[in-house]
């Protein structure tokens, strides 16, 4: 049987005042955790199904001591979880120590100006994952990267993907790369830009777009080029294509 307080500080790390103090944040679903059993991440809890508990016995007394595994009912999962219907489990993890922030890097990094929508984030996340990307660099407006949403939505790259906090301006004063600012209409179309070796990917608010004191710092302003009527690309979208056509470009070149 789970204990109440397990539960409960389980239910409290959907919140990101507890996150922040308890320095601890979840991990749901079967995808999500079978990959964080076989990482470096450290596992608190580990609250599971019997089926989940059951088939992943070996790998997760690998990682985990009998005392900090606990079976429970697929409805009190649920209860606790910000999934809706939970059949696998929940993991309590321990955040990452804080590492210094890159300044030199190997080949590119995305940087993301006030990205509030923890979707878009994790999606942006996973998206950098595909693409051989391993730096995210956020702006302290962007949302919580270990908030249950984003962790959802990165399907396990939050595990390969380093996430770090920055004040944008300040950052990109120090950092000699080009800075390629997506923004709508301006600058060379993304099918015809010729992308360094390394750089940065500069990707802005979801309705605002990049804000103007980051703005000053983009070397190159790039724009996905619109051919039918529909009113905006989402966020995370952009961040493909142009991570797409920086990927076929810089390899292309390589080759």
């Amino acid at each position: 049987m789970v204990p109440k307080k397990t539960l409960k500080l389980v239910k409290s790390l959907q919140l990101k005042k507890y996150r922040q103090q308890e320095k601890l944040f979840l991990v749901e679903g079967v995808k999500s955790i079978t990959e964080l059993l076989i990482s470096s991440f450290r596992i608190r809890t580990l609250v599971g199904t019997s089926v989940f508990i059951d088939q992943h016995k070996s790998l997760i007394s690998k990682r985990l001591p009998e005392s900090a595994i606990y079976q429970a009912k697929e409805s009190d999962i649920s209860s606790v979880s910000s999934f809706k219907n939970n059949n696998a489990g929940v993991a309590v993890v321990e955040m990452p120590a804080l590492r210094a922030l890159p300044i030199t890097l190997l080949g590119y990094a995305l940087v993301l100006d006030n990205i509030r929508d923890p979707g878009n984030l994790g999606t942006i996340i996973r998206i950098a994952d595909w693409y051989g990307i391993s730096t995210v660099i956020c702006s302290p407006e962007t949302t919580d990267e270990f908030h249950p949403k984003v962790i959802s939505a990165s399907m396990g790259s939050f595990l390969r993907v380093s996430v770090y906090r920055a004040n944008l301006t300040t950052y990109l004063q120090k950092v000699k790369l080009p800075v390629y600012g997506t923004l709508v209409s301006q600058g060379t179309s993304v099918h015809e830009l010729n992308f360094a070796p390394q750089g940065l990917i500069l990707l802005g608010n979801e309705s605002e777009g990049i804000s103007e004191p980051v703005k000053e710092y983009i070397t190159d302003a790039v724009h996905i080029p619109q051919f039918g009527t529909a009113e905006s690309l989402n966020v995370s979208i952009a961040a493909a294509v142009i991570c797409d056509n920086m990927k076929r470009n810089t390899t292309k070149n390589v080759g």
